[in-house]
This record gives structure tokens, C-alpha cells and sequence, in this order.
């Protein structure tokens, strides 16, 4: 991340609020990401990407996040697109993902439909929460066969990638926070998608890398637990100089909520760093037994992901903490106290890093 030096933060956390009000990143601020690779971060080499691991990956996540909410999301979700290198068929992928300015955006969600025909498929659906949707080279998202059912008797789902002339782009994202990711909805509509465009997740992968074997579940839930524990650092480090210009006025007018204010931040600026040292630990053990054995027991999924949400949930206690300290002041919605909360209460908000219980 050469390319993120001190006057890059600057000049980024200067521009936030310009870009959140646009909805999407400055033209500028894209090259950066381009220049760094860093949403080819898990594309292999030979389609001219970084070959990344995902501890490594996951502080480039965090970084990112800290910088700017909406860079760190946008990072973690293009990035996290070149998971699907290792399943596309090896010439699309070729295609699709080794130009420098290769990202996609896409969705999870099986809300369209195909139907067979001669030499590959007819696609229509409507995705929503489609992330980077405004500069995507190309789309993916899963569609329901027409008259096939999978080995349990339900619609067989497949994954199709779309290219931008087959996607019209609904722009309706205007979430709480994270606003400037483009995350709108895409819609096609008769769109023909050859079969070699057609895949299939769970499918073998063609490189032997272990991030392309690793479960998507877990791989998502670390990811965005690190973008959380990001967004919380910034936010608190806002409060922090908050705090500090505050300071002369505060001890004579009120000195107990400028002591409350500095003892919050302190604590859970330490709260997050053992919530951190617990969750890297992890995932950076079972990475490396994964990496050497090819496998981890079911239990150790499970684990990551409680971490992940535990990361998640202290990211967003440390806002709720904060918050209303700051008064009148984290109100304003350009400025950045109020802007950093809103982007950790919107990332921890993800239903990967909630508990499906609600505890």
C-alpha cells in the first residue's frame, strides 16, 4: 500500500464528505486502488493480480476501512470478488479479471431466473445491494434454473457473470451510512449468458491457492469483521481529537464530561485492540492449518465466525459508548464524528456478523 502514505489519508478523509454526498468514489481516488491492485488483492498472479492470503488481506481490509468507511467497503467487497477467479471457467476469467481495472460487483442473493438455451442461458433478475455498481467491469449474481432442481429436490442455483451492457443500474442506495459505495440495485432482463459465463461456487478450483478453497461464509465474515474493527478505530480517533480542541473549553464549562469523554475513548480503544489481538490470532492459526492440511474441523468454522461477530459487536459498542458525549457536534452529518459512526453502524449491521439468535 505504498500508495496510501499520509497526504493520500489526508486527501481522501478531506474529500469524504464530497463523496458520500456524489454516492461513489472520485475518479482519483479509483486510480489509487487501481495503481495498489487492491481489488485484485485474492487474483492469482497469472491474471495479474496479488495472490494475497487472507491475513494478510484482512489488514489491508482494516487499513482501508480506518482511512475511510466507503474505501474500506468498497476494498473488502471488490476484493473479496476475485474469489470467484478460482470457479469462473479459465478462458471468461482470463477475460474478465486480469485488466487493471478489473472489479465486479454482484450479489449472493438467488433473485433471478435462467432458462436453457442453445449454447448457454437466458437471465432475468433484480439484485439489490450490488457494491461498486457504478464502476464495474462486470456483474455476477445467481439465478434459479428454469425446470432443474438440485440434488435435494430445490431449484438448482448457478452463478452467471454479466457484462455492464446486460445490466441496467437502478440507483437507489441511501443507507444510514457507507454511502458512498454505489451499492444500487442491477436489473437484467433477457439477457443471454454463453455457458462458459455460467458457475458454479462450490465447484473444485482451478488453483491450488488456499484462499480459493476457503469456505464463503467464514471468508466473509472475517473480511467485514476487519473493515468493522477499521471504521470503529477511525471513529474513536475522531472522538479523540474531538477531545482534544475541546479540551480548553470543557475543563472550565464541563470538566466531567470531558474526563467521562477521554476515559471512554481510551478504554475502548483498548476494549478493541484485545477484541483485534483475539481475532487475528485465530484466523491467523487455523489460516496456517488450512494452508499446510487443506482443512479445518467444523468446529474452528464456527469459531471464526463467533470471532468475527464478537469483533463486529465490539466495534459497535465502542460507538455507542462515544456517542453521546460528543453532544450537539456528532449530529452534523458531514462532519466526521457523525460520519464514522454512521459507517460502523451500517457495516456492523451486515447480517453475516449478527447472531442468529439476536443475542
Amino acid at each position: 500500500m505504498q500508495g496510501f502514505d499520509a497526504n493520500i489519508v489526508s486527501r481522501i478523509r478531506e474529500r469524504s464528505a464530497a463523496m458520500e454526498r456524489r454516492g461513489e468514489p472520485e475518479a482519483w481516488l479509483l486510480e489509487k486502488i487501481y495503481d495498489e491492485k487492491l481489488f485484485k488483492l485474492f487474483v492469482p498472479r497469472e491474471l495479474n493480480g496479488l495472490g494475497c492470503g487472507l491475513p494478510e488481506a484482512l489488514r489491508v481490509f482494516e487499513r482501508m476501512a480506518w482511512i475511510d468507511g466507503s474505501l474500506g467497503w468498497l476494498v473488502t467487497i471488490g476484493a473479496g470478488g476475485g474469489f470467484f477467479a478460482g470457479t469462473l471457467p479459465e478462458r471468461p476469467a482470463a477475460k474478465l479479471f486480469a485488466g487493471r481495472e478489473a472489479v465486479l460487483a454482484g450479489s449472493g442473493m438467488p433473485t433471478g431466473t435462467a432458462r436453457k438455451i442453445d449454447g448457454g442461458y437466458i437471465a432475468s433478475g433484480r439484485w439489490r445491494y450490488c457494491s461498486g455498481a457504478t464502476f464495474a467491469t462486470f456483474f455476477t449474481a445467481n439465478c434459479q434454473l428454469e425446470g432443474e432442481q438440485d440434488a435435494a429436490g430445490g431449484a438448482k442455483i448457478r452463478s452467471f457473470a454479466f457484462l455492464p451492457e446486460q445490466v441496467r443500474i437502478v440507483r437507489d442506495w441511501n443507507p444510514l451510512g457507507l454511502r458512498a459505495t454505489a451499492s444500487h440495485t442491477i436489473e437484467v432482463s433477457g439477457a443471454f449468458v454463453p455457458e462458459e459465463r455460467m458457475f458454479d461456487i462450490a465447484s473444485p478450483p482451478r488453483y491450488s491457492d488456499p484462499i480459493f478453497r476457503y469456505p464463503f461464509l467464514p471468508f466473509a465474515q472475517a473480511s467485514f469483521a476487519a473493515a468493522s474493527l477499521g471504521m470503529a478505530r477511525h471513529f474513536l480517533d475522531e472522538c479523540r481529537e474531538f477531545a482534544a480542541a475541546k479540551a480548553d473549553e470543557w475543563r472550565a464549562a464541563s470538566p466531567r464530561r470531558l474526563a467521562a469523554l477521554e476515559r471512554t475513548v481510551d478504554e475502548w480503544m483498548e476494549a478493541l485492540s484485545v477484541s483485534a489481538a483475539r481475532f487475528y490470532d485465530f484466523v491467523d492459526s487455523t489460516w496456517k492449518t488450512f494452508a499446510a492440511e487443506g482443512s479445518l474441523p467444523d468446529a474452528a468454522w464456527r469459531e471464526i465466525g463467533s470471532r468475527s461477530q464478537e469483533t463486529a459487536a465490539a466495534a459497535r459498542s465502542a460507538s455507542e459508548a462515544a456517542f453521546p458525549l460528543l453532544g450537539m457536534a456528532g449530529l452534523r452529518y458531514d462532519e466526521p464524528l457523525c460520519r464514522t459512526w454512521r459507517d460502523v453502524h451500517t457495516v456492523t449491521q451486515h447480517s453475516v456478523l449478527l447472531p442468529e439468535n439476536g443475542d
